[in-house]
């Protein structure tokens, strides 16, 4: 007994209490909203919610309490589990409600579950542990060094683009940019790469997109609003509920138009709507404000970090989180397309809050064991040296 309520007294010494603090109160919050649009379905999505949270805590807190040299040393196995979900999503994937893609697997007792959702923590420590690999052998700025990371990219975004998912492709590229950025790749290669995009886009438009993305696209730039009787009705009837909600909002509950269900998909990628309306201008502040503040914290743990891969880890999670939060919150003021991001911690969707949480998980592994030391008091992967992009162009 002694021995167990030592470990708990070192693992809350040891953990990032602020950062456990910050992601409780965003699913607090989500939980509130999620309740209150609940009235709105027969489907309880408050209790798979609820399951998906309690789950995603517990594996949040075996993954914190396990040193992460541990986890990306067996990079390998993940990479085979993760690859294995993707393709076998390409044979028995199902299409749910809400959504144009073929993303799903159906699980027991009338679950569906997103494998994509959990192979973005994949990415995060196979990718972690390849820039780790290139970085330790001066490898990171040689081309065929870099053309790794790029191939490395490009098998979840293929495969995730075959599952008819285009948006979760966008946020494994920005991943991918914003993870190679601060792990040191030479600005010259991502001008590189800019240039073949820019040069891409009419072959993307005219053989990878297909009328539905164009059409959702062009809904953006409509003018004169023959886009809001179709492919612009959602994000108009979305922004028509924040704008009702006022500063202060009509009250969590007692939304009219959250009642009626008008904005669809408002419990999952349009969760920011169910905000604006219920819980006005402060509500939306706040709920942008939370997740600001988790990200920096992200971001200041990943300077803390012993090594150069605990720091790319963390860069990882962050750029997972901020990607969607960026493209979620845009999608719904119709300053992007809708393309199915979900917004971390708010929308419902038992995927998108394992994913998230044990992305956080991760963050606290590095944070927990920024201190670990060998037995012969030598900081552990201290060899692991990392430079900034200013130093090489």
């Amino acid at each position: 007994m002694n021995s167990f309520t030592k470990s708990i007294k070192n693992f809350f010494t040891k953990t990032d209490k602020l950062l456990w603090i910050l992601t409780i109160g965003a699913v607090a919050y989500s939980i509130l909203l999620i309740s209150s649009m609940q009235r709105t379905s027969d489907y309880n999505y408050l209790q798979s919610q609820l399951i998906a949270v309690v789950a995603g805590y517990v594996i949040a807190i075996a993954v914190s309490v396990i040193d992460y040299d541990n986890i990306l040393n067996a990079w390998w196995l993940l990479a085979i589990v993760g690859l294995f979900m993707m393709v076998i999503v390409l044979f028995i994937g199902i299409n749910v409600t809400g959504t144009d893609d073929t993303a799903w697997i159906r699980l027991p007792g009338g679950f569906s579950f997103q494998p994509s959702e959990l192979v973005k923590i994949v990415f995060i420590i196979t990718f972690s542990k390849h820039l780790q690999l290139l970085s330790s052998s001066e490898k990171l700025h040689t081309l065929w060094g870099v053309a790794s990371l790029g191939i490395h990219m490009a098998i979840p975004v293929i495969l995730v683009h075959m599952q008819g998912d285009d948006g979760t492709a966008l946020v494994f590229l920005f991943m991918f940019i914003i993870m190679t950025f601060a792990g040191g790749v030479q600005l010259r290669y991502f001008l590189i790469m800019l240039l073949l995009l820019c040069t891409s886009l009419p072959i993307v438009w005219k053989y990878v997109l297909n009328d539905e993305h164009k059409n959702r696209f062009l809904a953006v730039f409509d003018i004169d609003g023959n886009a809001m009787t179709n492919y612009g009705w959602q994000q108009y009837q979305g922004k028509v509920s924040i704008a009702s909600g006022g500063l202060e909002g009509y009250g969590l509950y007692r939304g009219p138009r959250v009642a009626a269900g008008i904005v669809p998909e408002q419990e999952n990628d349009f969760i920011f709507t169910v905000a604006g309306e219920e819980l006005g201008f402060f509500g939306c502040s706040l709920l942008i404000l939370i997740l600001l503040l988790i990200m920096i914290k992200i971001l200041i743990n990943s300077s803390l970090s012993r090594d150069y891969a605990g720091k790319c880890i963390c860069i990882g999670v962050f750029s997972m989180l901020a990607s969607q939060s960026v493209i979620n919150i845009g999608m719904v003021l119709s300053l992007v397309p809708v393309i199915g991001i979900t917004l971390p911690f708010f929308s419902s969707g038992g995927s998108s809050m394992l994913a998230v949480l044990i992305g956080i998980g991760l963050v606290q592994s590095v944070y927990t064991h920024k201190d670990t030391i060998e037995s012969s008091g030598v900081l552990k992967n201290n060899k692991y040296k990392y430079t900034y992009n200013s130093t090489y162009l």
